[in-house]
């Protein structure tokens, strides 16, 4: 058919495709805002940056209620969301906000720097907000640049913005301020370039990270009464030091949330644990049950099929349902469309009753 017949959602859809990879290519936008690397493919949601694969894995660990990871290419994005994205000004304006202050004796990380430094640097710009200029209008930086020279906030040369900075009004300041590529090659990594570091739990977000898996919460079936004679349940994903969480549907047993979701997979691979709860707006989410899945039989049949030729669907692997283990039916991983995947029902365990179907995904590691 010509495009004349197109229906209106396609050409929503491409005219969404189109704004967001305006917004990908723009100036600021082409290198990543906390290391510089180009063309990067994930964004924070909620902060508006454009980031790499490698940021992204820290981004994720410092948790949702600070940033949220999507997909530039993986994820589905609305007109709302590319809305939401364009207002917040991309890396360039953020950098400038978020890096006003960035002292002379602190480096920017390189796309070549190591996940230590990386995760030091993300944290005390997004977390700690160390590099900020104070929201009141007539306060100044705490921190004092290097001499006689500008700061630059931009992720290259060709796309910075400089502050050119007044060095007696910030030594005026500071009587008044505290000073404050695919599956292959990503999981062949060489243990020696796995560095996690063992100084300190707040920088849990070192850690290498070998591939990513996205979770589909389909629905849940019968799940436990928490509110008189209803629930209002959300399901929260963990894996290692990360978390995400589904939203709220409200006055529902049998919630259909159908959402993806992802996170970054570690080099030595936790169990994906599953929480579901019951929103209370004046008191303690109660508890709807839990279970863990272990994702490493998924990860595996990836790396097999990256080394292998085939292409056809095809069944790898069933996990069948039994006493021993908590699957309601057989949990099947399959390649399909060049994707590996495996459907999961699993039955929530400390709880009085409750199932939970999901579907999981390998993607490939790619800048």
């Amino acid at each position: 058919m010509s495009s004349k017949h197109e229906s209106p959602d396609k050409k929503d859809v491409s005219g969404t495709h189109k704004r967001l990879s305006n917004l990908m290519h723009q100036a600021g936008n082409r290198y990543c805002a906390d290391c510089g690397t180009p063309e990067p493919k994930w964004v924070s949601s909620s902060l508006g940056v454009f980031i790499c694969i490698k940021c992204s894995g820290i981004h994720r660990s410092l948790g949702v209620h600070i940033s949220k990871i999507a997909s530039l290419k993986l994820d589905q994005w609305s007109d709302e969301q590319v809305d939401a994205l364009e207002k917040l000004g991309g890396n360039t304006f953020l950098n400038k906000k978020y890096e006003a202050c960035l002292p002379s004796n602190i480096k920017k990380p390189k796309p070549h720097t190591s996940i230590e430094e990386r995760s030091e640097y993300i944290r005390k710009k997004y977390e700690e907000l160390q590099f900020m200029m104070e929201s009141d209008e007539n306060s100044l930086c705490p921190f004092v640049p290097s001499q006689g020279r500008s700061v630059s906030l931009g992720p290259s040369s060709s796309s910075c913005y400089t502050y050119h900075i007044d060095n007696k009004k910030y030594e005026k300041a500071l009587t008044r301020h505290h000073i404050g590529h695919a599956f292959r090659k990503s999981w062949t990594r060489k243990d020696s370039e796995h560095k996690c570091s063992k100084k300190s739990t707040s920088l849990a977000g070192m850690v290498e990270f070998v591939g990513l898996i996205k979770v589909n919460v389909r629905k849940g079936t019968h799940l436990a009464i928490r509110d008189v004679v209803t629930s209002d349940p959300y399901v929260i994903l963990s894996l290692g030091h990360q978390s995400v969480k589904t939203r709220v549907i409200r006055n529902n047993l049998n919630p259909v949330w159908n959402e993806s979701l992802m996170l970054s997979i570690p080099e030595n691979i936790p169990p994906l644990k599953v929480l579901v709860y019951d929103k209370d707006t004046f008191s303690t989410d109660d508890f709807m049950g839990e279970a863990e899945i272990d994702i490493q039989p998924l990860v595996l049949a990836a790396i097999a099929y990256e080394k292998s030729t085939a292409n056809e669907s095809v069944q790898l692997e069933k996990f069948v349902e039994s006493r021993d283990n908590t699957l309601v039916r057989d949990g099947v991983i399959s390649l399909e469309d060049g994707k590996i995947k495996q459907e999961i029902s699993v039955r929530l365990q400390n709880v009085e009753r409750g199932v939970l179907e999901i579907e999981l995904e390998c993607v490939p590691l790619i800048q």
